[in-house]
């Protein structure tokens, strides 16, 4: 349990880390040859990133709290 919730808590840190590498790579492609919708959907690649990172995380803590007994569903 204990290591589900830290894997989870490390996943945050390193993925908080992680986002400013992200937005900055989505804001340099933005700066090429992208237009109309392309540039838009690129434009969500941080929002997914920043989704994707939650959901797996506190599927993790979740997964750990369920091993303990804590949550029962």
């Amino acid at each position: 349990m204990l290591g589900n919730l830290l894997g989870g808590f490390i996943i945050i840190v390193v993925a908080v880390n992680l986002m400013p590498i992200v937005a900055d790579a989505v804001a340099g492609a933005q700066g090429g040859n992208v237009t109309g919708a392309a540039s838009t959907i690129l434009g969500l690649t941080t929002l997914f990133f920043a989704l994707s990172i939650a959901t797996v995380s506190i599927a993790i803590a979740i997964e750990g709290l369920r091993a303990a007994g804590l949550v029962g569903f």
